[in-house]
């Protein structure tokens, strides 16, 4: 890659990037726009995959809204993004947790991460 696409990819990157990683349940506020007014809404679920690096990194979190999977995927420095909360954090064992596609109820979640 060119020297030129690097330095304009670091300029897009977010001073501060919160510290999470697959398995872990998040609360992820986005800025919403509805017309001219703005405002921010919260998607809560477990992260089950984290791709790419740099400006180009993106998250999928996936969560069950009436008994069907919702997932949502953004990319990790989007000014869309105001903060990302971690509530639990998930032991995971592996890169991405598509298995829990496939699951419903209990069994769905990951189990805690104890320290």
């Amino acid at each position: 890659m060119s020297d030129i696409i690097k330095e304009i990819e670091a300029a897009q990157l977010k001073e501060k990037v919160d510290d999470f990683r697959v398995g872990d349940t998040v609360k992820v506020y986005a800025k919403v726009k509805e017309g001219n007014r703005e405002r921010i809404q919260v998607f809560e679920g477990t992260v089950i995959k984290r791709q790419n690096g740099g400006a180009r990194e993106t998250f999928t979190v996936r969560k069950s809204s009436g008994g069907i999977g919702v997932e949502k995927t953004w990319p990790l420095h989007s000014p869309s993004i105001d903060r990302i909360e971690v509530t639990r954090h998930g032991k995971a064992r592996r890169a991405k947790l598509f298995y829990l596609r496939e699951r419903v109820g209990k069994k769905a979640k990951v189990k805690e991460l104890i320290k």
